[in-house]
């Protein structure tokens, strides 16, 4: 499975955007998917997960004002972001994981940049 993220842009804060992360292949087996930014010059940050059974966690930073979803249907998973402020600025990375008894698969993203800016 590759995954390819989407959506990015230049935003004024205070706007939204939608990123998207279409897979080449079926994301029904892929057990959680997740969201990860990373800023210039910092460690990539957790931001987002959702399981199959739909089931979304976020990291502190963007709770309320970001939310995950998946269309297993598009093979797509979404992150859609409000309220966005400058400190948003970064990749957007998305990343899957597929779990058996035996190991775990990790798929990523390329990334997408996100700047928030006047």
């Amino acid at each position: 499975v590759q995954l390819q993220a989407s959506g990015g842009g230049l935003v004024q804060p205070g706007g939204s955007l939608r990123l998207s992360c279409a897979a080449s292949g079926s994301i029904a087996g892929i057990n959680v998917m997740n969201w990860y930014r990373q800023a210039s010059g910092k460690q990539r940050e957790f931001l987002a997960t959702i399981n199959a059974g739909g089931r979304t966690n976020y990291a502190d930073p963007v709770k309320g004002r970001f939310t995950i979803s998946r269309d297993n249907a598009k093979n797509t998973v979404y992150l859609q972001m409000n309220s966005l402020k400058p400190e948003d600025s970064a990749v957007y990375y998305c990343h899957g994981q597929r779990i058996t008894t035996t190991r775990t698969y990790d798929y990523w993203g390329q990334g997408t940049l996100v700047t928030v800016s006047s």
